[in-house]
């Protein structure tokens, strides 16, 4: 084997066996503090501000609205209305002008009539200036607009809405004797007046209409078969005008156009007059 020694099998004790050495294990990577629980946490309590934010917002749109409408149609401080806004509103605070409203009421009087009133405008300026628009309709009940028409000289016994026609029910004098009349009526709207055109007539079972009733009974018809027309516009403020008069679904629709210019123009939130 040459001069080479062998390898001893044992050396003892004095000569202990050394492993060779390993690699020295990686130094471990300090731990990370983990930062989303508190990125998450501002963000809640920003929503929550946020939240909050735009309740208060509405809450106080809704209030001025409700103040206002009080005003202009003097109406008793308790009346109930509702004011819904469409959009963020706390952004269109911000920007000085918000984009839809929604204001509504059970029972309002608008000149003579009383009906559920709903309004709804856009672009409200929050600063000065015009609406972008705005409208209104007022819904009246057959009561409702029979309470309105006392002042005429209808038949007011019964007040009934059907299809697009008002019917009126009552006796007219005929040389001493009350005679039974329904008069059917068209509503209309005819600058700014309310209108009740006779049309037809049913008398003691007979339909008429208007011309052959005035050659049965001549002169004695003639209070019953002229239009009847009710201002309202010294009732209302000046920017507000009666658009349409018509029967829908058993109550009698009357629908508004309020001038944009109504929000700069003082003189527009005052009362109108009747020519």
């Amino acid at each position: 084997m040459g001069d080479t020694e062998p390898y001893p099998r044992d050396l003892g004790v004095a000569h202990p066996t050394v492993p060779l050495p390993r690699e020295q294990a990686a130094v471990a990577a300090p731990r990370r503090r983990r930062r989303w629980p508190w990125v998450v946490g501002i963000v809640v309590v920003l929503a929550g501000l946020v939240v909050a934010g735009e309740f208060i917002a509405r809450a106080v749109v809704a209030d001025v609205v409700r103040s206002e409408a009080i005003k202009a149609l003097e109406l008793p401080e308790e009346q109930k209305i509702d004011v819904q806004s469409d959009g963020f509103v706390l952004l269109q605070l911000l920007s000085g002008r918000l984009d839809r409203l929604h204001v509504s009421s059970d029972e309002v009087r608008v000149g003579p009539l009383t009906g559920a009133v709903e309004a709804e405008g856009t672009g409200i300026p929050l600063r000065g200036g015009e609406l972008s628009s705005a409208e209104a309709t007022v819904r009246v009940t057959a009561a409702q607009l029979a309470a309105a028409l006392t002042t005429t000289q209808l038949p007011l016994e019964e007040i009934s809405i059907t299809g697009s026609d008002v019917t009126a029910s009552g006796t007219f004098d005929v040389l001493g004797v009350d005679v039974p009349i329904s008069l059917t009526l068209t509503p209309d709207a005819d600058d700014g007046d309310l209108v009740l055109t006779p049309v037809s007539a049913s008398v003691v079972g007979a339909t008429l209409d208007a011309a052959e009733l005035r050659r049965q009974f001549g002169g004695l018809v003639d209070g019953l078969l002229d239009p009847r027309a009710v201002c309202i516009a010294d009732r209302l403020p000046a920017g507000v005008h009666l658009r349409s008069l018509q029967a829908i679904d058993g109550e009698l629709v009357a629908g508004f156009d309020i001038d944009g210019a109504i929000a700069a123009d003082p003189a527009l939130r005052e009362k109108g007059t009747c020519d």
